[in-house]
Formats: C-alpha cells, sequence, structure tokens
C-alpha cells in the first residue's frame, strides 16, 4: 500500500500536462492528411520549439521535426520513419512520415552564390 501512495502524487503530476500558470504555446493551424487519408484538412496544430516543428494531431498524436538549412526544409527529429521533403506548386513544402502528410507554409531560400 505504501507504494502506491509514493506514486500517486507522480501519477498526479503527469496526468497535469503544463504546470500551472505557463502559458499556452503559439500555435499555427495547418493542413494535414493522416494516416493514408486522401484529403488534406486544415486540423493539424503546429509548435515551434528550439529547432524544432512539433505537430499536434487532433486525436493526440504528434511528429517532431527538425528544422535543417540544407535545402529540405525539415528532417524527422525522431523515430525510425524518415520525412520525406517536396516543395509544391502553391509554394508549401508537404511533409510524408509515414502515413501522415503535411502542408506547411514556406518560402524557397534562393542558392548562395
Amino acid at each position: 500500500m505504501r507504494k502506491v501512495l509514493i506514486l500517486f502524487p507522480l501519477l498526479m503530476l503527469a496526468a497535469c500536462g503544463r504546470p500551472a500558470g505557463d502559458p499556452e504555446p503559439d500555435m499555427r493551424t495547418i493542413d494535414c492528411a493522416l494516416a493514408g487519408a486522401g484529403a488534406f484538412v486544415p486540423q493539424c496544430q503546429v509548435e515551434q520549439a528550439a529547432g524544432l516543428l512539433i505537430v499536434h494531431h487532433p486525436g493526440g498524436g504528434f511528429r517532431r521535426l527538425r528544422k535543417v538549412d540544407d535545402g529540405r526544409g525539415v528532417v524527422a527529429a525522431d523515430g525510425i520513419e524518415q520525412a520525406q521533403v517536396a516543395w509544391i506548386a502553391d509554394g508549401r513544402l508537404e511533409v510524408t512520415v509515414g502515413q501522415d502528410r503535411y502542408r506547411f507554409p514556406a518560402k524557397v531560400r534562393p542558392d548562395p552564390k
């Protein structure tokens, strides 16, 4: 019984999420097609933090992408699946990781000469 009482406060703290008083991060809505969906829907939220883009799915899942300056735009920050990146005609960056696809507003930087 004593072990359960010791773990209970830790479980409660873990369930809380952000500490009280911490502001919610700034989020931007992007189009995404999750779990192999054919159509993109503006339902994913993106948070920027220390060189990362954290894409929050509406069901609670998320992906972390690391920003890079080598022309790709982003790479997968964790996990086994690699990010496939393509610039699409309307100037957005389309990123595919596994069965999930995301469209980020982005600017193509000119090649340094």
